[in-house]
């Protein structure tokens, strides 16, 4: 009597087994590298729109102030948050993790302009730059589960903290027709929630467990074979 083994394989009922190459390497960074690109200047761009928000009538729109200054930094971040993406599911390399500083990105470019640093030192202008990429790689870091819980918490509890802040300021900054009692005034407070939360969750991913080839179960985890559930 032959063995279930000792019988021939249907065609076409085994799974090809692709090695990985450099090439496939890198197109599948370059896809996670243009994936991360797009989104981070969609989300630049949504944020300018919070900015002409709290600005009101007075707000204006510049190739620097817009483009170079909020628009090329969303790219650069967002990029650099995809190919972390990518390195994290390659099972990581040395250094990576400090791609969750790609926010940033946000606070240097506006220092750029001449005599930022100046009017930030001496009116505080310019301020927000720093704070809510601060708010972003806080907030990704307690998401993330790694590290301990003591510093997970504080670094969530400030980051919770500036964005409550941030939501409160829109009738400090533009007075009451952003109040919170307003319903233009509600929707600003949770589109800049909205927006730091979403940047936190981006940020977290160089905190994530990487991805091993063996059986793409998250490094650290071992899976059983009867079920292939991570444990």
């Amino acid at each position: 009597m032959k063995t279930r083994s000792e019988y021939p394989s249907p065609a076409g009922s085994r799974r090809k087994e692709h090695p990985v190459t450099t090439h496939s390497i890198g197109a599948r960074s370059a896809a996670f590298i243009a994936i991360g690109t797009t989104c981070g200047i969609a989300w630049a761009a949504g944020f300018r729109g919070y900015m002409v928000e709290l600005a009101g009538p007075e707000s204006t729109i510049s190739w620097w102030g817009t483009f170079g200054a909020i628009l090329v930094p969303g790219a650069i971040a967002g990029g650099l948050l995809g190919w972390a993406e990518a390195i994290r599911r390659a099972g990581g390399r040395r250094g990576w993790r400090w791609l969750t500083l790609a926010p940033l990105a946000f606070a240097i470019a506006p220092m750029l302009s001449p005599g930022a640093i100046g009017v930030l030192l001496t009116q505080g202008l310019g301020g927000g730059a720093i704070a809510v990429p601060l708010m972003g790689i806080g907030g990704g870091y307690a998401l993330s589960r790694r590290g301990p819980l003591w510093t997970r918490l504080v670094c969530g509890a400030a980051s919770a903290i500036l964005v409550t802040v941030l939501a409160l300021s829109g009738s400090g900054i533009a007075g009451s027709r952003l109040a919170l009692t307003e319903p233009r005034g509600a929707w600003v407070a949770v589109l800049a929630t909205s927006f730091v939360v979403v940047l936190a969750l981006a940020s977290s991913i160089p905190h994530r467990p990487t991805v091993t080839a063996a059986g793409r179960a998250p490094s650290g985890r071992t899976v059983r074979p009867e079920s292939g559930a991570a444990r």
